[in-house]
């Protein structure tokens, strides 16, 4: 049998949106330096501007629609016109990809994008970087968000004067839905990925939080945990980036700066490992190096369009120089994926009890009853520069772990198509059996419980199992998918289908019927059956009266007590809380 590949989008050439040429290559950000941001018109006006202008070093490409019908627009970008992603593999060329904008109310990574491309088009500015690299650039990942225009969409940025919305127009908040893939803009940006599979992805965004002094943070993932090549390779990067920004007179940051406990400064910060819904985490875990880049919100829109634009130029010179060595420890860590089976593998991380204090560059404040919310408030007053002496919690330990099999997962049939799309849009390897399969031996996860969050989080009935994997024997009818853990995106697998990995579809709800009850038993047949059971079987009579005698609530609960016997009574739904995938150790099917 071969394998199923997921299916890779053609890129087509964007239309002009205005028949005109264009006098202009400049921004609205340009034009009023840096403090007001274009609508999107501009970014489809300028996309195939720059193709006209550098027809040889820029394709202007439509990756995907969004649920209002706009065209998802990047500019692919190199020196030396390796434009095509067989050509970049051919040519074994660095591919970063960028995007700004998949929350479109942080415009940042759209004006300092385009501006940084095109000085580095027109020189002397990296005049060397897309020779050596080739730049995809999705300016505005949240098109429909970004068209919901308005100034106060951002209540805790300055500037600029207008921007867009958070969220699509489908509410979803697109730096969530990595792994579940539920929205449009998602699924074409990850078919854009396995297209394309950059060395790096770089997301741009703006972040909240206190009032302090520090522009700009790195996230750059792996580099607290994963493949070993991979983090050294990643440390690299993040080392270089901060010394380069401290140079152009940036105070970057290496973690993420939200506070241990919310709006309290003196709980200090924690750099953490987290989950594969977000961007960099996500492109880790597919073997290749993930960076968020998150100006501070409370500086001024040209202080951080400047410092993006910088920080675009310096990954692109760096990709340019180390991106060979990058993609050799990347193929490394494709390599030592596939080899997971059998091994303990972490699903989640935590941090350990290590602290160092560090200086933090804030701002005086104090914390005080509030007459508004009755709860302490943080007031700052950003006149007054002030050093914090904080903890920082740095290193992180294994939280989840499990032991990957052998061979992989059975997915049944009932869910095989389901599935199936979510493998393709991962770049995950799987095939369909033939013919059906009887008494295979397997590993089944039963939940012991379900706990269901108290809301819905990004439109999902999210849910927390508790239970383990145990040996059963079950059927695997003609039609079911056999996911192997011997393959690269092997991480991306155990996410999916380890059932207490936060990411896991199980996590998010997409079986939740799995643990529905459907059938029953009427109460006045179940007393009934449980005084002929109570007859019939004198130990179960034993346990009933032990039970009774030691669990006050299920004595005083009616139901609970013909649910004992309805659970031990051949009508009862053997398949109610059992996973429907299952784990193998064979990897011949």
């Amino acid at each position: 049998m071969t394998f199923v590949r997921a299916a890779v989008v053609t890129l087509l050439i964007a239309q002009p949106a205005l028949a005109e040429r264009p006098t202009s290559l400049a921004t609205v950000a340009d034009r009023s330096h840096d403090l007001r941001t274009g609508r999107y018109e501009e970014i489809q006006r300028l996309c195939p501007a720059y193709q006209r202008q550098w027809p040889d070093q820029v394709r202007c490409v439509e990756f995907g629609r969004t649920p209002e019908g706009r065209p998802m627009l990047a500019l692919v970008a190199s020196a030396d016109g390796v434009l095509e992603a067989a050509q970049a593999r051919r040519r074994e060329r660095p591919v970063v990809l960028m995007q700004g904008g998949i929350h479109a109310g942080e415009p940042d990574g759209k004006d300092a994008g385009m501006r940084a491309l095109r000085e580095m088009l027109q020189g002397p500015v990296a005049a060397e970087a897309l020779r050596g690299a080739t730049l995809v650039f999705a300016p505005a990942l949240n098109v429909d968000g970004h068209e919901r225009f308005g100034p106060w969409n951002r209540p805790n940025q300055t500037g600029p004067e207008e921007m867009g919305w958070r969220t699509t127009a489908q509410n979803y908040n697109l730096n969530r839905d990595y792994v579940k893939a539920e929205a449009p803009e998602m699924q074409a940006m990850l078919r854009l990925l396995n297209e394309w599979d950059p060395v790096m992805y770089v997301d741009l965004h703006v972040t909240n939080g206190a009032k302090f002094e520090h522009d700009i943070s790195y996230n750059i993932a792996p580099t607290l945990a994963g493949d070993p090549a991979l983090r050294a390779s990643a440390a690299a990067v993040l080392e270089e980036l901060m010394d380069r920004a401290e140079k152009w007179g940036s105070l970057p940051l290496d973690f993420y700066p939200s506070f241990v406990r919310e709006d309290d400064p003196s709980s200090g910060f924690a750099a953490d490992v987290g989950p594969k819904r977000f961007s960099h985490e996500y492109w880790a875990a597919r073997n290749r190096i993930g960076v968020l880049v998150e100006t501070h919100s409370w500086k001024n829109y040209p202080t951080r369009v400047r410092i993006t634009r910088n920080t675009i130029i310096a990954l692109l010179e760096m990709a340019a120089r180390d991106g060979g060595k990058w993609m050799q420890a990347a193929r490394g860590a494709d390599a030592r994926a596939a080899e997971i089976g059998g091994s303990i593998a972490a699903l989640t991380y935590e941090n350990t009890d290590d602290v160092r204090t560090i200086d933090f560059r804030g701002y005086q404040y104090v914390r005080e009853p509030s007459a508004i919310s009755g709860a302490l408030v943080t007031r700052y007053d950003d006149r007054k520069p002030q050093i914090w002496r904080v903890p920082l919690r740095y290193a992180v330990r294994p939280g989840i772990t499990v032991a990957a099999p052998r061979g992989g997962y059975i997915v049944p049939a009932a869910y095989a198509e389901r599935v199936a799309e979510k493998l393709s849009l991962h770049g995950i390897q799987y095939r369909k059996l033939e013919t059906p399969v009887h008494d295979a031996q397997t590993e089944t996860f039963r939940a012991t419980a379900v706990n269901l969050a108290p809301a819905t989080f990004e439109g999902r009935p999210v849910m927390t199992l508790e239970g383990e994997w145990r040996p059963e024997q079950r059927d695997a009818p003609a039609g079911s998918l056999f996911v192997p853990i011997a393959q690269p995106a092997a991480h991306i697998v155990l996410t999916l289908f380890e059932p207490r990995d936060p990411d896991s579809l199980a996590s998010w709800g997409f079986f939740a019927a799995a643990f529905e009850p459907k059938e029953y038993m009427e109460a006045y047949v179940a007393e009934e059956v449980a005084v002929e059971m109570l007859e019939k079987d004198p130990q179960l009579a034993r346990q009933f009266a032990q039970r009774l005698a030691e669990d006050g609530e299920f004595a005083k609960s009616p139901a609970a007590r013909l649910e004992f016997f309805y659970r031990r009574h051949p009508s009862w739904d053997e398949r109610l809380n059992l996973y429907p995938v299952y784990r193998v150790e064979r990897s011949d099917w």
